[in-house]
């Protein structure tokens, strides 16, 4: 006794209980949204069990009958054993439909919920997770969590009323056989305690092992055109190959540790089913119970033992579903961004629709979570009608000032606000993403229509809409030739068009949104010279009163710029007309 109480204390102060009890918490948030599916499930499983118990005594009264232990209609009881066999194997069906359909609307839900907590969590902070370990998170662990929410609980109560209905029918025909019911449990009690720390270890290892081999596999698929050109076939074929042995050895560890387990269960199981075969045998042999009786008590016997083991079983089960919720905690528990402005952001967009927003920074510093600085005193400003460039060598923060002006960075010190040129002003948030239409470095066009690709982000956008904005970027020059136009298939990754092509199709995209303020980040580099000057002198031509910033690496087009910054020295310092024009001259 006191050896358990020491297990159990030290368990408490490795904070492994703590923990437990937190994740269980978080899972009853969302048991309790579904608790009418978990009452129809328990009902479902309380009305078999009983159907159950009832065939095994109508299974005893014909077995009499026919013995001759007992007087009765034949056959009206062999009537009501096919009627219940038939109502058992009907109310099995149906328990099955309504738990699929329950557990595909939970875990829908549930997904979907976690989601969205995923999309809004803390940018920085999410990408210290793989992609493909938030997909297993998302994937995996919260199906497992919605299946826990749906059985859990009502699983406890059905094996439990189980076993205690089935013992109260042997305790009412013969108690001395209501002792075969607790042989095994000192068995399960003692591998339960043994096996509960190797049980969460290999859990955790085993969500690590698939979040690893979903991260290589989502890689390797997306780069392919990359591994074929490097000639990494062979040289990742290999590495997929050490994964799955990795991942192999681990799993088999966890099946010899299960095996085991099962052996020593199912010859604890045997032992008390042959041990009630026998005390069977000899109560029928004296006299003291019947025929009927006797198979009654033997099929009893396996449905106390099943109820049983399947208790003991959900301890593993709890282990694995706090597991999945802890790693899905881990995610939806970072911090958060800040939507509380939006009412006030739409508010000041509508007022200065017609006049445009400028934007200024002023002495702001940023710092990323690993300590590196990148910006001190940095300060910017950009008005309507014009095109600000922001250059600078590579690394130096270009695109991290773009990330500022999303708020996906959040400074540590400074001003960043939008102001209207018809009054009031906003301080930088996630609520003022919706004044930003914003097109980033490489090729960002999805699977599906340019059409479907334009009304991502303007739903309600005519034919006539997107091709005037097609036409804006330069883009409708080729779009117009293809055989579908407007509704030709984008591939995945915009496969089918050239990176100045999807470049072109992204630009439309954002200009299609009329936000005030557009940020192009080095979303010009796959064009040639003139295209590249022609595009952004028709987005500084357009009569919408749009405040543009473009990022690049060729100083060819900053003459069109009204003002340039240069980013160095964690600094973001306007240059003067004589050194921008030396960097053209230099180029």
């Amino acid at each position: 006794m006191s050896e358990k109480l020491s297990f159990y204390i030290k368990r408490i102060k490795e904070g492994r209980l703590q923990e437990m009890a937190r994740q269980t918490r978080w899972i009853y948030g969302y048991a309790k949204r579904h608790w009418l599916a978990m009452i129809l499930y328990t009902s479902l499983g309380m009305v078999s069990t009983v159907t159950s118990l009832l065939s095994s005594m109508v299974s005893k009264n014909l077995v009499d009958i026919i013995t001759g232990h007992q007087t009765g209609a034949l056959i009206t009881t062999f009537c009501m054993m096919i009627g219940l066999g038939i109502g058992t194997t009907l109310l099995g069906q149906a328990t099955g439909y309504a738990t699929s359909w329950i557990s595909m609307r939970v875990d829908a839900e549930i997904k979907a919920d976690v989601y969205e907590k995923i999309l809004v969590t803390d940018w920085e902070s999410l990408t210290n997770y793989h992609t493909g370990d938030l997909l297993t998170r998302w994937g995996s662990d919260a199906s497992n969590v919605s299946n826990g929410v749906l059985n859990f609980i009502p699983n406890a109560i059905i094996y439990f009323f189980r076993f205690v209905s089935a013992f109260v029918v042997v305790v009412y025909y013969d108690a001395s056989f209501a002792v075969f019911a607790f042989l095994g449990m000192p068995v399960s009690m003692l591998l339960s305690k043994t096996l509960l720390k190797r049980m969460v270890n290999n859990n955790k290892r085993s969500a690590a092992m698939s979040a690893k081999m979903s991260g290589f596999n989502q890689e390797s698929f997306a780069n392919i055109q990359t591994i074929k050109a490097f000639d990494l076939i062979k040289h990742y074929a290999a590495r997929l190959r050490e994964l799955q042995k990795e991942a192999i050895s681990m799993r088999l560890e966890f099946q010899r540790m299960s095996v085991w387990t099962s052996l020593i269960l199912s010859t604890v199981s045997l032992l008390v089913s042959y041990s009630a075969y026998g005390w069977g045998i000899y109560r029928v042999w004296s006299g003291a119970i019947t025929y009927g009786t006797m198979t009654m008590f033997l099929s009893l016997s396996g449905t106390l033992t099943g109820a049983l083991h399947n208790i003991t079983s959900l301890v593993p089960t709890a282990i694995s579903l706090t597991t999945s919720a802890g790693r899905l905690m881990d995610i939806v528990e970072m911090p958060r961004e800040d939507y509380s402005g939006e009412d006030e952001v739409d508010e000041f967009m509508q007022r200065n629709a017609a006049s445009g927003i400028s934007l200024t920074l002023r002495n702001i510093s940023y710092s990323y979570h690993t300590g590196t600085e990148v910006f001190r005193g940095a300060s910017m400003e950009a008005h309507p009608h014009e095109i600000i460039g922001l250059v600078g060598p590579s690394g130096e923060g270009k695109t991290t000032m773009m990330r500022i002006l999303l708020s996906l960075a959040v400074p540590g010190d400074g001003e960043a606000e939008f102001s209207g040129e018809s009054g009031g002003r906003v301080m930088l948030s996630p609520a003022t993403r919706r004044l930003i239409a914003y097109v980033p470095q490489g090729n960002t066009m999805m699977s599906g229509t340019i059409a479907d690709n334009m009304r991502n982000v303007c739903p309600e956008a005519t034919d006539e809409e997107i091709i005037a904005v097609l036409k804006l970027a330069c883009a409708w020059d080729f779009v117009a030739k293809l055989p579908d136009g407007i509704n030709s298939e984008i591939k995945e990754r915009g496969g089918g068009f050239s990176e100045g092509q999807a470049q072109r199709l992204s630009i439309a995209r954002a200009l299609l949104r009329r936000s005030p303020i557009l940020l192009l980040d080095e979303a010009t580099s796959a064009l040639d010279v003139a295209t590249e000057r022609r595009v952004l002198r028709s987005i500084m031509h357009d009569d919408y009163p749009r405040t543009c910033i473009v990022t690049t690496h060729r100083p060819t087009v900053l003459n069109l710029c009204s003002r340039v910054y240069a980013i160095r020295e964690k600094k973001c310092e306007i240059l003067a007309s004589e050194e921008v024009e030396r960097m053209i001259m230099d180029f």
